[in-house]
């Protein structure tokens, strides 16, 4: 029997911090890094670093439901950036970087809010999440030097001082998740 395999669509900052994330947890098939949101067709990295298309810079992943819940998925994307922060991350800082969850269905929207809700009455952060939640629309990819950066470039100071980091974070708190090698 072949896996029915869904799609979630994630924004939390730069891309190559969630794609290094997502790529290593166990029932994802692909992560492409990308934007979406925003009104300009087909634009380029360039163009959504300006902060002028309304594009945010996101992860799109492909992943199978009998191995990984989108729910999981949900407080991975949750506990690898910082969502109280408004357009924000670090030092990143426009509408490009924004934090939000882009579902492609109603069963995904009621999940987000849902866990948006559960993180805001459990006190995880010390400000109110500002996750949007909104509807996913078209997805560009983005150029193809930023597919798998961190792979690519883990020499880089970038890769090493921000993304790193997260990586690891992950792979603490959701062992059980991460694929090993």
């Amino acid at each position: 029997m072949v896996a029915q395999l869904e799609v979630a669509t994630f924004a939390g900052g730069c891309f190559w911090c969630l794609e290094a994330v997502f790529r290593q947890l166990r029932g994802v098939s692909s992560v492409v890094s990308g934007f979406m949101g925003g009104t300009l067709l087909n634009p380029t990295y360039k163009q959504v670093c300006e902060g002028t298309t309304g594009h945010a810079e996101v992860i799109q992943v492909t992943f199978d439901p009998q191995v990984v819940a989108y729910r999981d998925l949900l407080e991975v994307f949750f506990a690898s950036h910082n969502p109280t922060t408004l357009n924000r991350q670090g030092n990143d800082i426009g509408t490009q970087y924004r934090s939000a969850v882009f579902y492609h269905d109603e069963k995904q929207r009621l999940e987000a809010a849902q866990v948006i809700r559960e993180i805001n009455a459990n006190g995880l952060w010390p400000n109110p999440v500002v996750t949007e939640v909104t509807p996913s629309s078209q997805f560009y990819s983005a150029e193809s030097y930023h597919q798998d950066y961190f792979a690519n470039n883990t020499r880089q100071p970038y890769c090493q001082l921000v993304v790193m980091p997260k990586v690891a974070h992950v792979r603490e708190q959701f062992p059980d998740m991460v694929s090993v090698g």
